[in-house]
């Protein structure tokens, strides 16, 4: 099984195996947290979902290095460039757990694909996840007005990005498995 190596986490790429535990996280409040939209689904859903991802588009469980699962990261592109996204289970944020995994995200992306950018979206009242794109070398782009749906309203979003030029080399990746 692939998995990319970090100093702190690997991150593994989702299987089928994993479908029950992402539906767990899917429909738990303090996964998602408050800056990201209520959703409940059932494992049904959750497979089919699976079964159309495309081959481009990729999640992967974030794994510290005991084993335990602690979260996911994803990439998918959008046109010439790639999106990515996070969560984390709150007991193990804070901790530079999710920083190294989007370090780990942004090395292979731009080791493996033949990309200029890497961009992520996040609320303006989420500081955490903010640090952590900042950290992994992402810069602010601008404001997304009424982007996403939240918990009843709507909600503005900060563009962050990552160019290959920013980039110029690994950061974190240490190993392929």
């Amino acid at each position: 099984m692939g998995m990319l190596e970090g100093k702190n986490v690997n991150l593994r790429v989702m299987e089928k195996e994993d479908l029950s535990l992402v539906t767990e996280w899917a429909n738990n409040p303090e996964f998602s947290g408050e800056y990201e939209p209520l959703e409940q689904v059932s494992l049904q859903e959750v497979e089919k979902w699976y079964g159309n991802l495309r081959p481009e588009e990729k999640w992967f469980i974030i794994e510290r290095k005991d084993g335990n699962k602690i979260g996911q990261v994803f990439h998918s592109p959008r046109g010439p460039h790639f999106v990515i996204g996070y969560k984390l289970l709150p007991d193990e944020r804070n901790r530079g757990y999710c920083t190294e995994a989007v370090k780990i995200l942004v090395d292979y992306l731009f080791l493996s694909r033949n990309i200029v950018r890497i961009q992520a979206e996040t609320n303006p009242r989420n500081t955490a996840s903010q640090r952590v794109l900042e950290k992994a070398g992402f810069k602010r782009e601008g404001l997304i007005r009424r982007s996403v749906f939240i918990k009843g309203k709507w909600e503005d979003g900060f563009l962050y990005s990552i160019l290959r030029e920013e980039w110029k080399e690994p950061k974190i990746l240490t190993k392929i498995a």
